[in-house]
């Protein structure tokens, strides 16, 4: 059979003719002449002073990679997919070639909405705080070089590509192609969890079959998503258990937790003196420069900390999880933000009390899972011998025990931190536990 989307030069030759553009590690992205007009708008190419793990460069060094360079990879994986889903005939009957080519647009703009340090912000949940998703349509405006440039080089509708991005229509073509962009198996986390992996210097998200994966890939049993077949089954499992590690090694490490536990307090503090609209039109240099500016003496502290010339991160006093502690681990875990400031606050008081060393306000911050949780990961395999369906956490001992004990409750704890001339006096305190306790009782919402 004729190839669908045999008619899109990105997927129908691989080198376009017009060349490659290669990024980390010996990866060749396709570069026509309308990918190089999109990459070189200045509201793309203002990713590439976004940097895709902000923080925790602070603790691993190599992690400086941009969300440019992300957003190229994800690009290609969208291509691999088209090319491995358009043989499937119920892929090809729901999804036009205009449809992959907006599928393929909105992959390289998946992170156009993004501002720096997006994600601790976001997080943070505070009121008429927007989803970087919705800010995307802020440099999608018509009158945008971006917009033109979809409109003249690619025949596509600015809005065709919101649609994908922020979840508005329901039809089965957006639901399907919405579901590759963002899912249980989605070309985001194929990439980040390789290139975070690599540019951190650990093996940890490296290691599952990306190719094998994408050539599983096929439609659901409902049509409106993705599904594997099982012969990507151990390839899915090792994305799952890639997944884990990354987030449990990596991204709530708990010197970056510290790092990001400190830029939190110290935007909370300031975001009033801040021009929010603004701020996220910047890139990340211009915003840690407009946070310093506008930090007070006291917040100025934790800005120099992560920031300064001189690296001084919080340091860990004590730390609650689902093993340990419980109780105080489920009494902290998910509460606002507001609410962690109080109780962090309240904290400091109370060891002010029990010490001989002043503890001020900013001394003392606790860092806990956000409100809103990671997504689960359900995708079902089909079995082509006796053509049945079923959930992957049903076939795979490894998903299941996943499912069974909650990913966020095993990867991220609830840690207390302070200021590093506190930590022996701190953890000196017999009874520390329950001035945690006292201090979450008196503040919980």
């Amino acid at each position: 059979m004729i190839h669908p989307y045999s008619q899109i030069p990105e997927i129908a030759d691989g080198t376009c003719r017009t060349g490659l553009i290669r990024v980390p590690t010996e990866q060749d992205v396709p570069f026509s002449d309308r990918v190089r007009a999109l990459v070189d708008t200045p509201e793309f190419r203002r990713l590439s002073r976004i940097t895709q793990l902000a923080l925790t460069s602070r603790i691993y060094p190599g992690a400086t990679h941009t969300r440019f360079e992300h957003a190229l990879g994800v690009f290609d994986n969208a291509l691999s997919c088209l090319r491995q889903l358009g043989r499937d005939e119920r892929f090809a009957a729901t999804v036009t070639p205009h449809d992959a080519e907006v599928l393929m647009a909105a992959a390289l703009l998946h992170d156009i909405g993004h501002w720096p340090f997006c994600h601790p912000i976001e997080d943070m949940a505070l009121p008429d705080m927007p989803p970087h998703e919705s800010w995307a349509e802020q440099f999608l405006q018509p009158d945008s070089e971006l917009a033109c440039v979809l409109q003249r080089d690619w025949n596509i509708d600015p809005q065709e590509v919101l649609d994908l991005l922020s979840k508005r229509s329901g039809d089965p073509a957006s639901r399907l192609r919405r579901s590759i962009l963002s899912g249980p198996v989605d070309i985001d986390k194929m990439d980040y969890l390789q290139r975070d992996s690599r540019h951190c210097g650990v093996p940890y998200g490296c290691n599952f079959d990306r190719s094998r994966l994408i050539s599983s890939l096929i439609v659901n049993r409902t049509g409106d998503g993705l599904a594997i077949t099982s012969k990507g089954r151990t390839a899915a499992e090792m994305m799952v258990f890639a997944r884990y590690v990354m987030f449990s090694e990596v991204y709530w490490h708990h010197a970056v937790r510290s790092a990001t536990a400190m830029f939190a307090r110290a935007f909370f503090e300031t975001r009033s003196h801040l021009n929010l609209p603004e701020l996220f039109r910047m890139d990340e240099p211009q915003m840690i420069h407009t946070l310093c500016e506008a930090a007070d003496a006291e917040t100025r502290r934790l800005t120099d900390g992560i920031f300064g010339p001189r690296r001084k991160l919080y340091k860990r006093l004590v730390e609650y999880s689902v093993f340990s502690q419980p109780e105080l681990y489920l009494s902290l875990r998910r509460r606002s933000c507001e609410d962690l400031v109080r109780c962090s606050d309240r904290l400091a008081e109370l060891m002010d009390q029990r010490t001989d060393v002043p503890v001020r306000r900013l001394d003392v911050l606790i860092d806990a899972p956000p409100v809103h949780r990671e997504v689960e990961f359900r995708i079902d395999v089909y079995d082509r011998g006796s053509e049945s369906w079923m959930p992957l956490q049903q076939v795979s001992p490894i998903v299941q025990a996943m499912s069974t004990t909650q990913f966020d409750d095993c990867v991220k704890r609830v840690r207390i931190f302070v200021a590093e001339h506190l930590l022996p006096s701190l953890k000196a305190l017999s009874d520390l536990d329950d001035l945690v306790r006292t201090a979450a009782d008196e503040t919980e919402s």
